[in-house]
C-alpha cells in the first residue's frame, strides 16, 4: 500500500468477509467490502438489522478480525494483527460509543471519564470531555442521577477523553427518545467539527444521515451505496 490516496487514508478496507459459523450453519455477514475513510470524516453506516453494519464496525475497532480480505489503519496492516496489536490499537486509537452506556455505577460521572485517561498516554483531561458534551455541572452525579441523555453523554465524554483518532458509535441513539437523541447527536457532530475526530455513526434511521459528510448505506453485507452529502446538517427532527 504505496500509493498516496492509501497513505492518506485513516481506514482502507478492500474485500473484507466475515464468516460465522453455528453449529452446521454457515452465516456471511459481510461479503466483500470495499471502502476508505478519511480524516476528519462524520460518516453514517445506515443498514437495516443484519445487514452487517455493526460487525463492519467491529472490524474497524478491533474487537473482531475478517475472515478474509485486508484492512489497513494508517499504513497497519490490521488483518495481520495479534490480539496484543489489537488491544494496543483500541487503547491508543479508537473511542468507542455504545446503544447502552455500561457505566459504572458507584462511579460519579468525573470518575467514570477519569478510568480511561490511566491507559492512555496524551489523555485529555476529564473536565474538559466533560465540559464539550455539556455536563460540568453535573460531574459529581452518579449514573443513577442522571437522564438516559445524560449518561450517554458521559459515555461519550469517557470515549473522546482518550483522544482517540476515531470515534466510533454503534447506535448511540437507539435506547433514547427522539429529543434526547438529537441531543446526543448534536454532541457527537460538535466533537467531530471541534476535535477533527473521524466519527463513525451506525444506524436503521435514514434521518440521522443528514448530519454525515458521507452516508455507506450497507445491505445483505454488502456496500449497496455510498453519497456524499454537500450540506450536511445536524437532524431537528428524528423518525422512530
Amino acid at each position: 500500500m504505496t500509493d498516496y490516496a492509501a497513505e492518506k487514508a485513516v481506514f482502507r478496507a478492500r474485500g473484507i468477509e466475515r464468516v460465522y459459523h453455528m453449529g452446521d450453519a454457515e452465516i456471511r455477514a459481510l461479503r466483500g467490502v470495499d471502502l476508505d475513510l478519511w480524516a476528519g470524516e462524520f460518516v453514517v453506516l445506515l443498514g437495516a438489522s443484519g445487514s452487517g453494519k455493526s460487525t463492519l464496525l467491529n472490524i474497524l475497532g478491533g474487537l473482531d478480525k475478517a475472515t478474509a480480505g485486508e484492512l489497513w489503519y494508517r499504513g497497519q496492516n490490521l488483518t495481520l494483527a495479534d490480539d496484543a496489536q489489537l488491544t494496543l490499537f483500541r487503547r491508543r486509537s479508537v473511542g468507542f460509543v455504545f446503544q447502552f452506556y455500561n457505566l459504572i455505577p458507584s462511579l460519579t460521572a468525573l470518575e467514570n471519564v477519569q478510568i480511561v485517561t490511566e491507559i492512555v498516554d496524551q489523555p485529555m483531561a476529564p473536565l474538559e470531555a466533560l465540559r464539550l458534551v455539556n455536563l460540568y455541572e453535573r460531574r459529581d452525579h452518579f449514573p443513577a442521577q442522571l437522564s438516559g441523555g445524560e449518561q450517554q453523554r458521559v459515555a461519550i465524554a469517557r470515549a473522546i477523553a482518550k483522544n482517540p483518532a476515531v470515534l466510533l458509535c454503534d447506535e448511540p441513539t437507539g435506547a433514547l427518545d427522539s429529543k434526547t437523541g438529537i441531543l446526543v447527536l448534536d454532541v457527537l457532530e460538535k466533537i467531530n467539527r471541534e476535535l477533527g475526530t473521524t466519527t463513525i455513526v451506525i444506524t436503521h434511521n435514514a434521518t440521522i444521515a443528514n448530519m454525515a459528510d458521507r452516508v455507506v448505506r450497507i445491505g445483505d453485507g454488502r456496500i449497496q451505496d455510498i453519497q456524499r452529502n454537500s450540506h450536511k446538517q445536524a437532524p431537528r427532527e428524528l423518525s422512530w
